[in-house]
């Protein structure tokens, strides 16, 4: 006789509050749990993730931090190897670089050098985003971790990933690098009820099932393929698929393959600079493990190769838009 799982009831709410809700379940589930950060106390954090954590689990475990990204990620890190299981939040990206050091060269090395006696289960949420914060606050760095053995790199692009992945992230033994878009904290969606509902790391969603192009994208991007693909049903009848990665390290190379063997042709879609980036990586894998599957080279829609202007009119047209996916999409049927 079959047995069939009953699915968890769903809700709607924002990629905020799935972030937060998530972070005050695990730490009502596991006293372990610290949180360490900028404003991340009384105030709430800058993007409003952590309102109210604090009054509920007090200053002891809702650590306000100097403005100094080197000390937090040290000190989580330091935290993680004693025992606890902290969650460091860094403002964006731009300043996970104060902290690489401990990032590439400690918590992701620990396990390794230490012959598994210990590790850093921790996690670093740090936020991509732009919207006139030129050129040292509007960068991402997704690739540059993704390119560390050791390191977790997770991107969700709507609140029922974002929940699924955190929790994950949370419970497991490894350090995760938790990139969230500033741009994204509002999106409403579908998210389980379930506290024990998890994402697993390495596991790419297909968002929209199609039969003529791939559109693979991550984080912000999503939402933009989404676009494009609705765009090139009603106005060119293409059939896209859209295959949101969810996870950079490990990327799921089994759903690229798989998808390109429906579909013949790529598109790749990120906020990132085109060179060495993740788009690099997935045309990699999809020339060794599916070429005879191509109909077409994989296209790369990505930020142009410039640091990201101040000016209004200049950053948009840094950035990929919706009209570039599609103009990519169509070079590739044609």
């Amino acid at each position: 006789m079959t047995s069939l799982a009953v699915a968890a009831p769903a809700r709607t709410t924002s990629i905020r509050d799935a972030i937060r809700d998530t972070l005050r379940g695990e730490m009502q589930r596991d006293l372990r749990v610290v949180l360490l950060g900028e404003d991340i106390g009384a105030y709430g954090g800058s993007y409003a993730v952590t309102r109210g954590l604090v009054d509920e689990f007090g200053t002891e475990r809702v650590r306000d931090t100097p403005i100094a990204e080197s000390a937090i990620v040290g000190a989580a890190v330091g935290a993680a190897m004693g025992g606890l299981r902290p969650v460091a939040e860094l403002m964006t990206t731009n300043f996970a670089l104060v902290a690489i050091d401990q990032i590439v060269n400690h918590a992701a090395k620990l396990r390794h050098m230490f012959g598994d006696q210990f590790g850093a289960p921790v996690v670093i949420r740090m936020v991509n985003g732009w919207g006139q914060l030129a050129a040292t606050h509007s960068q991402s760095f997704d690739a540059w971790f993704a390119h560390v053995p050791g390191l977790h790199v997770v991107a969700p692009s709507s609140p029922a990933d974002a929940a699924g992945l955190l929790r994950n992230a949370m419970r497991g033994e490894d350090p995760v690098i938790f990139i969230e878009h500033s741009r994204q904290y509002s999106q409403k969606g579908a998210a389980p009820a379930d506290a024990d509902h998890l994402v697993p790391f390495g596991s790419a969603r297909i968002v929209r099932p199609g039969r003529d192009v791939t559109l693979v994208a991550y984080s912000y991007c999503v939402p933009m393929a989404e676009a494009a693909a609705e765009r090139l049903a009603s106005s060119h009848g293409i059939d896209a698929e859209v295959l949101d990665l969810r996870s950079l390290r490990p990327l799921d190379r089994d759903a690229l393959v798989a998808s390109v063997r429906r579909t013949h042709r790529v598109v790749c879609v990120e906020e990132s600079w085109r060179s060495f980036g993740v788009g690099a990586e997935v045309s990699a894998t999809l020339q060794e493990l599916a070429f005879d599957e191509l109909d077409a080279p994989v296209a790369r829609v990505a930020a142009r190769e410039v640091p990201m202007p101040y000016s209004k009119p200049l950053e948009a047209a840094c950035l990929p838009a919706i009209d570039d996916i599609v103009g990519a999409a169509l070079g590739q049927i044609s």
